[in-house]
């Protein structure tokens, strides 16, 4: 069974910061680059991972195959 992971479009990214507010185990904001980041793509359940990524207001963050 394939495994999903997080991944953000960085050119998309408006820096809200709402991602990692939700999930901090696997988003972080980098403010130098001026987007969130995937810092530990399997470091929550998906649920969680989902939930930060519906809380995202332009909807940058997608499901990859691993």
């Amino acid at each position: 069974m394939a495994h999903r992971i997080p991944v953000i479009d960085a050119d998309e990214c408006i820096a809200c910061g709402n991602c990692e507010q939700v999930c901090p185990e696997v988003f972080r904001l980098n403010e130098a680059l001026g987007h969130s980041e995937v810092i530990n793509p399997g470091g929550a359940p998906e649920e969680k991972i989902q939930e930060a990524m519906d809380q995202c207001p332009v909807q940058c963050i997608h499901w990859q195959d691993e």
